[in-house]
């Protein structure tokens, strides 16, 4: 499975970006995608994540009433709509997938796409 991340850019605060995450490959085996984000010197952190089956949908705290997962089965691809953005949400975010239920921890993430930064100004 190969994962394809983009839509990544400069915002102001109060902004919005909408990032994709493109799967090809043995996409039969991916159940569910997550976003994590990270930024330098700090630990990779659970954004979101979607049950593709039935698009249940995850969020962090952080992330709540701001952030949307949604899903296109047939372009085998994620969204994560990103509105009302904050300067604390600047950070490398990266789309990981895998076989079993959602969870937060990245380690038990098999795939994982290249980043893509996301930098809001104040």
């Amino acid at each position: 499975v190969q994962l394809q991340a983009s839509g990544g850019g400069l915002v102001q605060a109060g902004g919005s970006l909408r990032l994709s995450c493109a799967a090809s490959g043995r996409t039969f085996n991916v159940y569910t995608v997550g976003w994590f984000r990270q930024t330098p010197g700090k630990e990779r952190d659970f954004v979101a994540a979607i049950r593709l089956n039935d698009a249940s949908t995850y969020y962090a705290d952080s992330v709540k009433d701001r952030f949307t997962l949604s899903r296109d089965n047939a372009k085998n691809t994620v969204y994560l709509q990103m509105n009302s953005l904050k300067p604390e949400d600047t950070a490398v975010y990266s789309c990981a997938a895998r076989g079993g239920v959602a969870t937060m921890i990245d380690r038990h993430h098999p795939y994982w796409g290249q980043g893509t930064q996301v930098t809001v100004s104040s």
